[in-house]
């Protein structure tokens, strides 16, 4: 049985001092990750080491970055590869959100060789798609998140598919207040999990984590999670304060201990 996934993303938001803050005010809220739940926050890079300090002061929570750079070193100026990722403590990595394809022209191409660079250095790849509110009107929608699967994954084997996260993103509910319905959730993450199967057969589409990125919050959480195919969130405003984020992980450990 897969297990839910609880991911902030922090975006460029929090400094040091208010990174220690959260992990302060969370600890006081929840001092172990509930069975059945894993917890990911995904801080700025300066915030990162103090991050996994942090977390050390509750039990099964991980940390993660925003990006990495596909190369290993070299005349990138103001990127950061996965080593150093990595020698911070990090274990995750987000890659191609919505917000990177919008502002930095990332691709699927480019997607694919950071999740190929993340994987082969031992960082969990949890890799963004969906579509905008023009696609989705167009009822392109399906054929974009098929596009950006096929094009993110493009030589991967099965093996390594199976430690990506994929976090879909209905573009059109990020930092609007909008949220897709449990009906519309459930109906693309099984889409996805039907394309997932095509390419890698049952038993890896069924072990891989599908996360639903369009503003979770503690009021829509639990009729998220009910859904199916929907394996957590990655969560951006509402991963801000501790009580909201805390109150996501015990909706989580509610549901998964029934």
């Amino acid at each position: 049985m897969r297990t839910y996934l609880i991911a902030g993303n922090w975006k460029m938001n929090q400094n040091i001092g208010e990174t220690a803050a959260f992990f302060s005010a969370l600890a006081e809220e929840i001092n172990e990750v509930p069975q059945g739940v894993n917890v990911l926050i995904c801080p700025t890079y300066t915030s990162l080491f103090a991050a996994v300090e942090g977390a050390k002061k509750i039990r099964g929570l991980h940390i993660g970055a925003q990006n990495l750079h596909f190369e290993n070193s070299g005349a990138y100026t103001g990127e950061i590869n996965a080593d150093m990722i990595k020698e911070t403590g990090a274990t995750y990595v987000i890659i191609g959100h919505s917000e990177r394809r919008q502002y930095f022209n990332e691709t699927d191409e480019t997607v694919n060789k950071k999740t190929k660079k993340a994987l082969e250095k031992g960082l969990a790849p949890v890799v963004c798609i969906g579509e905008h509110l023009s696609e989705r009107k167009a009822g392109k929608h399906f054929d974009v998140v098929k596009e950006q699967l096929i094009g993110g994954f493009e030589g991967i084997s099965a093996s390594d598919a199976t430690g990506v996260v994929i976090a879909y993103e209905p573009v059109w509910a990020i930092g609007t207040g909008e949220t897709a319905s449990p009906e519309q959730a459930q109906e693309i993450h099984a889409f996805i999990r039907a394309e997932l199967t095509l390419l890698y057969g049952s038993e890896v589409a069924e072990s891989m984590l599908i996360l639903y990125g369009g503003s979770m919050n503690p009021k829509n959480a639990e009729e998220l999670l009910n859904c199916k195919d929907v394996d957590g969130g990655l969560i951006g405003g509402a991963s801000l304060k501790a009580d909201s984020f805390s109150a996501m992980i015990k909706t989580a450990g509610h549901l998964k201990s029934k």
